[in-house]
């Protein structure tokens, strides 16, 4: 995919763009590919891109306590991401790391910050993103803080079926993660997360194979996300 190619996916960004801003855009941008597992950056780095992501799946974590880490938050294709810390002047205090083989477009931001003074169009684009992501995290921090384990792990299930989507076959979860990504995913240990999902399937609510997992009664994920 070339640079214009990859700008005019982005079509949201692009709308807001004068010809001008988009050639400015355009020549400081670049794209790379992202091996599985690649850290793209760690907690405590200085911000110096805007991240989007053009296709595969990238996570968001806080590394805690006995080299566990909690993800907070999971980007599909044409997300943003990397911002918040570079509007706020502080350092990343997460991590960021592709779950499968992926493709990042990256923009300097110090490109965003100059076009961030003269387009109002632009701004109220990351205002927009900004919100909406910290009404997502809100929702997320009591569901994960407040709920038992099979509801936390309901929630997560419902999450990826609602950001992923489905297979063709549409019950199965379009994203493959580990046991240990659904656990930190869910604020629970590897061994609650493979417990849960046992439970889960041996009450044929999901189907499990290898990591495809498929939800066979939505409806009961949804009743147990609610009972808390």
């Amino acid at each position: 995919m070339t640079k214009e190619e990859a700008l005019d996916a982005l079509t949201e960004l692009s709308s807001t763009l004068s010809a001008e801003e988009r050639d400015k855009v355009l020549d400081s941008m670049h794209i790379c590919q992202l091996n599985k597992n690649e850290v793209i950056y760690q907690e405590g780095d200085e911000p110096q891109n805007l991240f989007c992501l053009l296709q595969g799946k990238v996570k968001i974590y806080i590394d805690g306590i006995g080299g566990r880490c909690q993800i907070v938050r999971v980007y599909d294709d044409f997300e943003y991401f990397g911002y918040r810390a570079a509007f706020s002047g502080d350092k990343y205090a997460t991590s960021a790391a592709a779950i499968e083989p992926s493709c990042r477009v990256c923009i300097p931001l110090a490109v965003i910050r100059s076009l961030l003074q003269v387009n109002p169009r632009l701004s109220w684009f990351f205002i927009k993103m900004l919100a909406t992501a910290l009404g997502k995290s809100d929702e997320r921090t009591v569901n994960l803080t407040q709920k038992h384990i099979c509801a936390r792990l309901a929630d997560s299930l419902l999450f990826l079926k609602d950001h992923y989507g489905m297979e063709a076959d549409g019950k199965t979860l379009r994203i493959k993660l580990s046991r240990e990504d659904m656990a930190n995913l869910s604020n629970m240990t590897t061994n609650n997360a493979i417990r849960t999902l046992s439970l889960f399937a041996k009450e044929k609510i999901i189907a499990i194979n290898g990591r495809n997992i498929s939800l066979l009664e939505e409806k009961e994920l949804q009743k147990i996300s609610r009972m808390g």
